[in-house]
């Protein structure tokens, strides 16, 4: 088989009546437009019989290819192992519930002959629950004014890149959702895409409480790598001065007016700064630490193609 012109990366967690849907929509878009492509499917731990699936569009495809997880490590380690493995000059990644329309495979090579390193795409009309649907745009409009990478979709999960990008990028944790503002850090030009959003046909989202939550834990801590990774001194020093100024205007106020704000209670306020402060600083350390690890953040136990 040729060298492909395009590798696509395909999470997957208990997809297994999908699959088979998907693949033949791959197909019927690979051969209407030519392209010479490999198909990358990385089960994260699923438990539904999707691996058997998979072994199976490999077994029928020699395009097809597959990585089983020993257990489920989440979706930024799936498309970590997944851009490992690919060989082609452009990758693209898609998720495996049919929402996303392969259809639109073309349109997103053509945005990137337009000069883009990676294009993300945007759910303009999304057919998802409504609590889904806020949370979603309430979290991209946070991210944009935060990082000011203007995008509409940060975590849509149909994104083109140039394989350099993915050189230079190290996903763990949750941070597959901020892959677009991770590249523009880089000096890598981002762009964004209208595309055609699919109502769910099988399953059930993997959306949550935790997920939003943890979302805007991760966001910070991008924020802080983005900004501070190379100098953190600024971030810590500046937060030292802010802490040690408060602890010291509250202590006088307490010494001053006693009867109204005793020393004791000016102390329970300055702990009650200083403790979570000091916490929160201190996870940004972690995640420091975190970032430079050379460990892979999954096992793989099986592979097929």
């Amino acid at each position: 088989m040729p060298d492909p012109a395009l590798s696509l990366v395909l999470p997957v967690h208990n997809e297994r009546e999908s699959l088979p849907i998907l693949q033949a929509q791959i197909a019927a878009v690979v051969q209407a437009h030519g392209l010479t492509v490999e198909v990358i499917y990385v089960d994260d731990g699923s438990r539904d019989g999707s691996w058997d699936v998979i072994k199976n569009l490999a077994a029928g495809d020699p395009r097809v290819r597959g990585l089983r997880f020993r257990r489920n490590f989440g979706k930024a380690a799936a498309l970590a192992a997944g851009f490992r493995e690919v060989r082609a000059p452009r990758v693209m990644t898609l998720d495996s519930d049919l929402q996303d329309d392969p259809a639109e495979i073309p349109n997103f090579l053509a945005h990137l002959d337009k000069g883009y390193d990676l294009v993300s795409g945007w759910k303009k009309i999304r057919h998802d629950p409504w609590h889904k649907v806020f949370a979603s745009h309430v979290f991209n409009g946070v991210v944009s004014w935060l990082t000011r990478v203007k995008l509409h979709d940060h975590n849509c999960g149909m994104k083109a890149y140039d394989a350099a990008v993915l050189r230079e990028l190290r996903l763990y944790g949750e941070m597959h959702r901020f892959i677009p503002v991770l590249a523009a850090a880089r000096g890598f030009r981002v762009g964004e895409l209208v595309i055609h959003h699919r109502p769910r046909q099988y399953g059930h989202s993997k959306y949550g409480f935790k997920r939003f939550l943890r979302g805007f834990l991760d966001l910070l801590t991008v924020k802080f790598l983005t900004t501070y990774g190379r100098r953190p001194m600024h971030l810590f020093g500046a937060a030292a001065l802010v802490i040690a100024f408060v602890a010291v205007l509250l202590a006088l106020v307490g010494l001053v007016w006693s009867p109204i704000l005793s020393p004791l209670t000016s102390l329970a306020i300055v702990l009650g700064l200083l403790i979570p402060l000091a916490l929160y600083l201190q996870g940004l350390q972690a995640e420091l630490v975190a970032s430079t690890r050379t460990d892979e953040p999954y096992s793989i136990v099986e592979r097929v193609g």
